[in-house]
């Protein structure tokens, strides 16, 4: 009995390895990041508003833990997440702290309701809507993110071209917008631009590991 005891407390002692890693909100936002494609640490930075140096002390952690990997390009390191199961784990960890936690609701609405409407469109609407060519799907993320993988059927404009290239866009048909995922605010930017504009737009809030995962629920209920 006491070799099954000793057994457990050293496997639920690595469980925690990786609670321990996670409980850094910095390392939540890294993982996040990390999961739309590759990213050199400079990169993570600028966009986190961190100094490289705390960036690389966070990745190094989150590369203890195996939540993420690395590999020289040039003079530069670039990372990503160790495997596809670390992004759904975040998509889990989503879903779960807004069901759980007020707060998480409270601020969603506080951020994305501050001006114009930002009611979402469902993914099953987008689908449908799509297939009958009545909008377009754009993906407001950088370029590189859009090329490592994004939602069928969308196009590319990153977020700080999107003014410059409006022109670009049919007259005729109703945008709708992502980026990230829920807790990214790009879409909702873009939709607040292209509605002063006169543009008719929408925001779809998943983004493309939650499409990813609709896309396998639907299959599954199916079958």
């Amino acid at each position: 009995m006491k070799a099954e005891r000793e057994w457990k407390d050293q496997l639920y002692q690595e469980f925690a390895r990786i609670g321990k890693c996670l409980s850094s909100p910095k390392r939540l936002e890294l993982i996040d990041l990390l999961a739309q494609g590759p990213k050199a640490v400079d990169q993570l930075a600028k966009i986190t508003g961190m100094s490289v140096a705390n960036v690389s002390q966070h990745l190094q952690t989150l590369h203890e833990s195996r939540l993420v990997r690395s590999h020289k390009r040039g003079n530069f390191v670039i990372y990503d997440i160790a495997e596809p199961s670390v992004a759904e784990f975040m998509v889990s960890l989503h879903r779960l702290s807004e069901n759980q936690l007020v707060e998480i609701q409270k601020l969603k609405s506080e951020i994305l309701h501050h001006g114009i409407s930002m009611e979402p469109i469902a993914m099953e609407e987008l689908l449908m809507r799509m297939d009958r060519g009545e909008v377009v799907l754009l993906d407001v993320r950088p370029e590189d993110e859009y090329a490592m993988g994004h939602i069928p059927g969308a196009i590319s404009i990153p977020m700080k071209e999107l003014e410059k290239q409006l022109s670009s866009l049919p007259a005729d048909k109703e945008i709708v917008a992502y980026c990230r995922g829920p807790y990214c605010l790009m879409s909702a930017q873009a939709v607040e631009i292209l509605k002063s504009k006169g543009i008719k737009a929408i925001r779809l809030e998943e983004g493309v590991y939650e499409w990813k995962r609709y896309m396998e629920d639907s299959k599954l209920s199916s079958i």
